[in-house]
């Protein structure tokens, strides 16, 4: 199997495994909306169910269009990614760890939407006044995905410096 396959299929199934037990834990040790102090002033486990996307994105939108185009959206980015990992140079392992991070918060995100028709979320960060909205482990591996990916980008050689 070539390395970056088996980086995919680690990162995906380590990811997703792990997305699947807190979510499964929080929805059966928690009441909705229920807050549990982890770091005072800081960081807090809050059970909240989010039926949009980031931020709460077309949360307020009807529930069928909300399906559908979580539904779609989810496959087409999946597909991209996949193909994107094909096409990746064996010698790119960031890239190939970055997509797979994102592949996996893709994949943990659709098994809720598939599942409960929204996304749990639970990590509750705080700083004063300062509230960023609830996030769940999938949410957390497509940021670090995305960062990850980004610094590979920029640290990748230039195509004309390599030339003649």
């Amino acid at each position: 199997m070539k390395r970056k396959y088996l980086i995919l299929s680690a990162t995906v199934a380590a990811v997703v495994l792990l997305d699947v037990i807190t979510k499964t834990y929080i929805d059966s040790h928690m009441s909705l909306h229920q807050s549990v102090v982890v770091i005072g002033g800081f960081l807090n486990i809050t059970y909240v169910r989010n039926p949009g996307a980031a931020f709460s994105f077309l949360a307020s939108a009807s529930p069928g269009f909300r399906s559908v185009f979580f539904l779609a959206v989810t496959a087409i980015a999946i597909i991209l990614v996949l193909y994107y990992v094909a096409k990746s140079k064996t010698e790119e392992p960031f890239m190939i760890f970055a997509l797979s991070l994102i592949l996996s918060g893709a994949l943990g995100n659709f098994i809720d939407r598939v599942r409960l028709g929204e996304v749990i979320d639970f990590i509750d960060v705080h700083l004063g006044a300062y509230h960023w909205p609830a996030f769940n482990v999938a949410d957390s591996a497509i940021t670090v995905g995305a960062c990850i990916m980004l610094f590979a980008l920029f640290k990748r050689p230039k195509e004309h410096e390599n030339s003649p």
